[in-house]
Order: C-alpha cells, then structure tokens, then sequence
C-alpha cells in the first residue's frame, strides 16, 4: 500500500511537493518490504532519510479531484448504506476470532492462534473493501489514491505508532525500566499492593503522555514496576496486569499532543480552530477510566 502511494503520489502534478511525498512514503514501503533482510544499521538509516525528508520542504497534499458537490450529492444518493462497509469490519473481525481458532486441517490449526484477532482484523479488511467496490462500483484504482489521500492528509504522523513502539523497546533494554523502578522505589512507599497497582497504572498513563504510544510506555513501566512489584513481589496475574495496564496507557493517550495521529491530526482534517480541543473533550473521560483502570486491577490482579 506504501509503494502504491508513493507511486500515485510520484504521478500528481498538481502536488508541488510531490518528490518528498514520493520519497517518504517509497522509503516506508521499503522498510516494510525489506525491512527483515536489511542489516539494522540499513533500516537505522532509512528511518532518519524518511525525517529529513519530512523535514525539508515537508510534505504536501494534491487537488482534490472531487468537488464538495459531487461528495454531497453522493452521500444523499446512498445514505446509511455508506455505513455497510464499516460495519462489516468489526463484525467480520469479532465472528473471525471467535471461530478461525477453533478451525483444524490434519490436526493443526488454520492459523496461528496468537494471531487470530489480527488476522481477523486483515480479512475483515478485504471483505469491506471488496463490499465497498461492489455497491459503489468507483474506479478500480479508488483504493490506492483515497489510501493516498488520506496518509498525505495525516503527513509524517501516520508513521508515529510504529516509530514510538520500536522507541518502547529501546528504551526497555537501554535498562530504562530499572531507572524508573529505582527511582519509584525510592520515593514512593512501595509496601501495599494498592500502592504498587496506583504506581503502575499512573505510569503508565504519564509515560504514555509522554511517549506519545501506549505501546512505548508499556515494556518500560512493565519492566520497572509491574513485573518485580506487582508479579513477583506481590504474586500478581501478569495477564490482567498487562491488559489492564495497557488500558491506562490508553487515558494516557487521550490527554497528551504527543499522540499526534489522535489527537492533532482530526483538529486539522476537521479545520477546527483550537487545536488541542479534541484533548480537551477527552481528558473527565480518560481520568474516569483512569481510575475505574486501577479499581479493576486492584480488585482483580491479586485473585488467584
């Protein structure tokens, strides 16, 4: 998909910025491709080609070749039928989880069960996007340039989830986690549960404002705190920790800029006037679940 956008992107005169549009996506496209043949060294260098191109000139976006008309007198014509192929996804993907895993040939399974939700979730994709094309018949090549327009749309942010998760484990065997617990273990009275499960969950979400990804937090705060602490010091479930812990990394998320594909990428394709506004609707919502996060990990963790 990468090197379908950097193609069409390549091919639109109309972007002035077209060269670093190509560029920037075609690099992403090779790490994707190639990543997992290319020395570390090699994939180190293309990632900080993509920022030097993101950084100089930036990147731009094409003219749109649909007028507002044209969308408006679309959406009237199929009304909540647009909604159909939406729909499918998480209906395909809910229904492929629970049954693909349970599916057998000559004893072993269809797919990896540790996968299932993901792969669920790729098919799903493909049965939408092959429901789409059969009820709105648009050109064949209607995927490849709204992926485009969408991915110029979000600019270099688009990239945000994967850089910042691979950032998480750096920062995980930079020993970063160690840091962290140290210096919890010296400020913070560590004795009861309650206050080791406060820690963990109040890290996360803070590391992940910081860090922009839940992702990110989660191998540092799990490292330092959840599993010397709330594992092996105080005989906790490390499945609900992990989950749970990761649901706080998510209030996290909704409260920082950090989060720019959240964030701040709909201010902008909404054209709304305040920027942090979509932090701001958020932010009651994430400390209630916040604190409804650490309730449940308390009450639960500790259940064997």
């Amino acid at each position: 998909m990468m090197a379908g956008v950097s193609i069409v992107n390549w091919r639109d005169r109309s972007n002035r910025r077209r060269f670093n549009n190509t560029a920037f996506w075609g690099i992403y496209a090779i790490t994707f491709l190639f990543g997992s043949r290319l020395p570390d060294l090699a994939s180190g260098f293309l990632v900080i080609a993509m920022v030097l191109v993101a950084s100089i000139r930036g990147l731009g976006q094409g003219v749109d070749q649909s007028s507002p008309e044209a969308r408006e007198s679309s959406a009237q014509r199929w009304g909540n039928k647009l909604f159909i192929p939406a729909l499918a996804i998480p209906i395909v993907t809910v229904l492929g989880t629970l049954t693909l895993k349970r599916v057998m040939i000559a004893g072993s399974p269809l797919v990896d069960v540790k996968q299932v939700t993901v792969i669920s979730l790729a098919i799903a994709t493909v049965i939408a996007l092959a429901i789409g094309m059969v009820l709105l018949r648009p050109p064949l090549s209607a995927p490849i340039r709204e992926a485009r327009r969408l991915l110029d749309a979000v600019g270099w942010a688009a990239v945000l989830p994967q850089m910042l998760a691979a950032l998480g484990a750096l920062f995980a065997l930079a020993g970063v986690g160690t840091v962290v617990s140290g210096l919890a273990q010296r400020w913070i009275p560590l004795d009861t549960p309650f206050v080791v499960v406060v820690t963990y969950a109040l890290g996360m979400a803070v590391f992940t404002m910081i860090m922009g990804n839940a992702f990110a937090a989660f191998p540092v705060m799990t490292a330092g705190i959840g599993l010397p602490l709330i594992v092996q010091k105080f005989g906790g479930d490390p499945t609900i920790m992990a989950a749970i812990g990761m649901l706080s990394g998510f209030c996290g998320t909704l409260m920082t800029p950090m989060a720019a594909n959240f964030n701040i990428v709909p201010t902008a394709l909404l054209e709304l006037p305040d920027e942090n506004a979509v932090i701001k609707v958020q932010i009651p919502t994430a400390l209630i679940l916040l604190g409804a996060n650490i309730l449940l990990m308390n009450f639960h963790v500790f259940r064997r």
